[in-house]
């Protein structure tokens, strides 16, 4: 390996994300896990249960949650920049903008859509079961379920990117070892010995 080389497996392993960034990434990740689950399982449970009511509202307060999280992780990262702390060839690194570019925009679309679905009633959104968003449009009884579609499609269009973009942290951890998914988990780097080599 190179000198070049060397010095960049170095930096990668040394280098981490901040950690307001981390926090953004994994609170959204698990935020987004959990709505695509619970929107799986409440078609499956009885109506009017408890069960069902407590998904739904789970469901609503952390769409919400997310709304909030994803506005803030855009103001920092415009306000603030954001500089990946591993050197990645111009191709990777502009394969990751594009899916990172997707991701935002799928998420916002996301959250829009969940919105009008949940002001369609015209009634305020319930948050821990309090209404508390009051409705700034109510859409036509006609388009709810053209609304409530496009919702699920974009749902799973993220599961399937974000399934993806793991898979691509996994492949960066155990084939390339560059650093990748160490920089956005906080954790210590691991030591690096002259040859280049952990």
């Amino acid at each position: 390996m190179t000198a070049i080389g060397q010095e960049t497996i170095r930096t990668a392993q040394g280098a981490r994300y901040d950690g307001l960034t981390i926090a953004f990434h994994w609170i959204t990740a698990i935020v987004v896990i959990f709505q695509f689950a619970s929107a799986q399982i409440w078609p499956l449970l009885e109506r009017g249960t408890p069960a069902r009511t407590g998904v739904i509202q789970s469901h609503l307060t952390l769409g919400v949650l997310l709304s909030a999280v994803i506005l803030l992780r855009l103001v920092w990262r415009i306000c603030f920049g954001r500089r990946h702390p591993v050197r990645l060839p111009l191709g990777q690194r502009l394969v990751a903008n594009v899916v990172h570019g997707l991701l935002y925009a799928l998420l916002i679309t996301q959250v829009a859509l969940g919105y009008l679905l949940g002001w369609s009633s015209g009634k305020p959104i319930a948050v821990f079961g309090v209404p508390s968003i009051s409705p700034l449009y109510v859409i036509a009884g006609e388009n709810r379920h053209m609304i409530g579609e496009l919702h699920d499609t974009v749902a799973w269009i993220i599961i399937g990117l974000a399934v993806a973009h793991a898979a691509a942290a996994l492949f960066h951890h155990h084939v390339l070892r560059d650093g990748v998914l160490r920089s956005m988990t906080g954790l210590a780097p691991k030591r690096v010995g002259h040859d280049g080599r952990p």
